[in-house]
């Protein structure tokens, strides 16, 4: 993502293999398949009676969006094309087939039913969320141009002396503290920079490499849970929790962080013994030389003091009355009219993962202001299914789907929907703490999905190494995500039946 950052060797020779992968014959042949067998699915749910359905009051235009849900559901777990591509599918077909800015002679609204606003569709992709996203990922690129994060990482580490275990522990929280607000790819590729000179220095027979290689994955998906803007799944639940014309439940950054943070600290020392105990060091001490790359200029103040006055607001965001969404386009702003970003610099916004959850918003805005939502809780029970099995359900289906299809996409696809539910069950959520307990343990699966090389970024670099093994990253990747689970729901459940969200 970032060129010009400590790590990005890594993360381009990542993003090779993937696409290596993609082209090999034996997944093209495969690709056609899939595109075949959700072409035909798509094509039967957008021509088939109305009425088939069995849900009263559908209308054509109803139909259709869910013919594109569907389609965007297997188009992301197939992962045919790359997942912003698919929506900007959803979105494009949106506007030409439910839209009043549609195909003229598809779109009349007396035989289709009313349609979509065309302004409302493309306004997903400038949600209040999208700009949160953009303020983070400027702060994350101006940290690395100026070179603060490899000196942050440096002065961090540096209290955590030589013993190896105590390293190991350094490691975890300094590479949690950067998915908080760095892209969790950006941060794995950086900080496994850094360890590059350890490997050398630890025997290779012994297990302390592995527990090292595997410190930075799982300190970079759990880190991402402590703040809203560390992954996108979070970000993804606060627009469902403070959507005005839905929940509105008015959740803030510093109200996310207070409950949040506190169970990324527990796991980051909960991973830490497991890896000592499960991998142990050979070697009692290790030596750690990382060059800082900081320049101390004009700039580098800049961006210090920008940051530290970002993280400030968006922490009292409730005492100063400013949200999370507005904040994060002052650091945008700032580095602007300063000259710390330029054109170039803009270039390198992660703009993949924003089209990607622009494409869920429309997803949500479709099911939502086309009234099918409301059409769906008339014709489905929800509020005879039981809250337990919705939490247990959503969880492991999120859970599930993270581990080999972008977490980013599941929650796109799961939270539209989850969030109807939630409005159609009301009050009888409140025996698990409220519907923050279903949405925001969804956002905790999804960090929580940590199996395999191919579930996140992180997981891939690191296997990169050659340290690790599959095996060796399944074992841990399990038991940490069970514990996170069952933790970060069992805290939402205590936050929710103490009325603190």
């Amino acid at each position: 993502m970032f060129k010009n950052f400590n790590g990005f060797h890594l993360i381009d020779a990542y993003h090779k293999a993937h696409h290596a992968q993609k082209i090999h014959p034996d997944r093209a042949y495969k690709k056609v398949i899939s595109i075949i067998i959700i072409a035909l699915v798509t094509l039967w749910l957008w021509n088939m009676p109305t009425a088939s359905f069995g849900i009263e009051g559908l209308t054509v235009v109803h139909q259709r969006i869910i013919a594109i849900f569907v389609f965007a559901t297997l188009m992301w777990i197939t992962e045919v094309v790359s997942s912003w591509a698919t929506s900007v599918a959803i979105i494009v077909s949106m506007l030409l087939f439910c839209s009043d800015s549609g195909i003229k002679w598809m779109c009349d609204p007396e035989q289709v039913g009313p349609l979509l606003s065309y302004k409302g569709i493309m306004a997903t992709f400038a949600d209040p969320v999208i700009m949160l996203f953009i303020g983070g990922f400027i702060l994350a690129i101006a940290a690395t141009k100026t070179g603060l994060d490899s000196q942050l990482a440096k002065v961090l580490l540096k209290p955590f002396g030589t013993k190896s275990e105590n390293v190991l522990l350094g490691f975890l929280l300094i590479t949690g503290f950067f998915s908080m607000f760095v892209s969790n790819t950006a941060t794995a590729a950086m900080m496994l920079t850094f360890l590059t000179p350890v490997f050398k220095q630890l025997p290779p027979e012994g297990k302390g490499r592995i527990a090292m290689a595997l410190s930075i994955p799982v300190a970079a998906n759990l880190g991402g849970m402590g703040t809203p803007i560390g992954t996108p799944p979070n970000t993804i639940a606060l627009k469902y929790l403070n959507d005005p014309d839905g929940l509105n439940m008015g959740m803030g950054f510093g109200q996310w962080m207070m409950f949040m943070l506190p169970l990324v600290i527990v796991l980051m020392f909960i991973s830490w013994v497991l890896l000592k105990k499960i991998f142990p060091f050979s070697q009692k001490t290790i030596e750690l030389n990382i060059q800082s790359s900081m320049k101390k200029d004009r700039k580098t103040y800049i961006v210090i003091v920008t940051f530290c006055i970002t993280v400030l607001l968006w922490l009292l965001d409730r005492v100063t009355g400013i949200n999370s969404y507005t904040v994060a386009l002052i650091p945008f702003v700032v580095f602007a009219m300063t000259g710390v970003i330029n054109r170039q610099d803009l270039e390198e916004i992660n703009w993949s993962v924003i089209w990607m959850v622009a494409g869920g918003f429309c997803l949500g805005y479709g099911l939502n202001s086309s009234g099918l939502a409301e059409l769906i809780v008339k014709a489905i029970p929800f509020g005879d299914f039981s809250p337990v099995f919705i939490l247990i359900l959503s969880g492991l289906i999120c859970y599930g789907l993270s581990n080999f299809i972008s977490n980013s996409a599941t929650a796109a696809l799961l939270m539209p929907i989850l969030a109807v539910v939630c409005t159609a069950m009301g009050d009888k959520l409140d025996a698990i703490g409220g519907t923050p307990t279903v949405l925001i343990g969804v956002a905790i699966a999804s960090s929580s999905a940590m199996v395999l090389p191919i579930s996140t970024p992180p997981n891939a670099l690191a296997y990169a190494t050659n340290m690790v093994k599959q095996n060796d990253m399944s074992r841990i990747g399990l038991i940490v995500g069970i514990i996170s689970m069952v933790l970060g729901y069992g805290l939402l459940f205590l936050m929710g039946e103490l009325h603190v969200i």
